[in-house]
């Protein structure tokens, strides 16, 4: 089995945005959404799935992640709006019970 690493910006409903990475973006996605995280992620809500890419490798995906951290707002905003115009929910459905949290949602990303 091929691991796949993906770099992704997740984005709250107030704007502010959250870049890191992953090998299993499925679960990722899950824990920003039920405020796995402490700190930054739970404290400004950052629970939207805004712009994905997959790597090849992990040096390529952290060298990439570091890349994009030291974007300037406007170029990030620049790289989700490329592929993503309306901000939507790249994640929107992809675990149980349709709204992505609570009690039905929590194995949902197997």
């Amino acid at each position: 089995m091929n691991r796949q690493y993906h770099v992704y910006i997740m984005g709250s409903a107030s704007g502010v945005l959250y870049i890191g990475s992953t090998s299993n973006l499925r679960r990722r996605v899950w824990q920003h959404r039920v405020d796995w995280f402490e700190g930054f992620s739970r404290r400004y809500r950052v629970d939207r799935l805004l712009f994905f890419e997959e790597h090849q490798t992990a040096r390529a995906m952290v060298q990439r992640e570091r890349r994009l951290k030291g974007w300037v707002r406007r170029r990030k905003v620049e790289l989700i709006e490329t592929g993503n115009a309306g901000w939507r929910d790249l994640a929107e459905g992809w675990f149980k019970g349709g709204g992505d949290r609570g009690p039905s949602g929590l194995g949902g990303f197997g």
